[in-house]
């Protein structure tokens, strides 16, 4: 098993056994006013070819973003990947998606009754992810606590869903209950090249703690960004830490 010295550091790691997932937005990207917005800086997309091919190809993006917009901001690198929390998959790279079995798309009359309702919000907005509906509010942070609460009853008035909420930085999320990013990733550690490595998961918010937990229970180490965060060992301070360390991949590394 792969020793994690004391701090964020690639050294101590036997990257032939070691497995990587990696959340995006907040952790390898920093966070912007609208998900379209985010930039990516040229030099993680080589890092991440790097670090894929220096695993031997165990490293996942698992993030709450469809995987074809994974595609779009990585370009042009198609990563093994699981997208909206777990709901989309896919094992290997330039491979089909595959839908959790246990995801079903939301219906139109859910993303209508949350139209409604974000009338009496303005500043928000919404995001279709087909398997859960996003909705922000980074522009009105006041906004929080009554918008949460509004969230709420749509739910309790759509208990035949079996909904739950997940809270991310200034975003409510709402998605049938079955699939989240440690189901994900346990599904990725049961196939090659992960399966028989010690994983890592990256993380920066409460969507990402279900991961944490999984990669602890198969003997792995979860960082979180920004935050300490259960289960995590240490914290990056910001995406830029992470990004940093993603590039000591590429570094040539000292004989044992």
């Amino acid at each position: 098993m792969p020793t994690i010295p004391d701090g964020p550091t690639t050294e101590g790691l036997d990257l032939g056994r070691t497995a990587l997932f990696l959340d995006v937005d907040g952790t390898l990207l920093d966070l912007a006013p609208r998900p379209e917005a985010v930039l990516v800086p040229p030099s993680l997309i080589g890092s991440l070819a790097e670090a894929e091919q220096a695993l031997q190809g165990a490293l996942a993006l698992v993030s709450g973003r469809p995987i074809a917009d994974l595609d779009r901001l990585f370009a042009p690198l198609h990563l093994r990947a699981s997208g909206v929390h777990g709901a989309e998959m896919r094992f290997v790279p330039l491979g089909a998606d595959v839908e959790d079995p246990m995801a079903e798309g939301l219906p139109r009359t859910l993303w209508v009754a949350l139209t409604e309702t974000l009338f009496d919000f303005p500043g928000t907005f919404m995001e279709n992810k087909r398997f859960s509906f996003a909705v922000h509010y980074r522009t009105v942070p006041t906004l929080k606590a009554r918008l949460r609460q509004a969230l709420v009853r749509i739910i309790e008035a759509h208990a035949d869903l079996d909904l739950v909420m997940l809270h991310g930085h200034s975003v409510f999320e709402i998605k049938s209950r079955g699939f989240d990013k440690g189901k994900a990733i346990e599904r990725f550690i049961t196939r090659r090249p992960f399966a028989g490595r010690a994983p890592i998961f990256i993380g920066d918010d409460d969507t990402d703690e279900s991961g944490f937990a999984a990669v602890v229970r198969h003997g792995g180490w979860a960082f979180s960004v920004g935050t300490s965060r259960p289960g995590a060992s240490f914290v990056f301070p910001t995406p830029e830490s992470v990004r940093g360390w993603l590039a000591q991949f590429s570094r040539p590394r000292a004989s044992a």
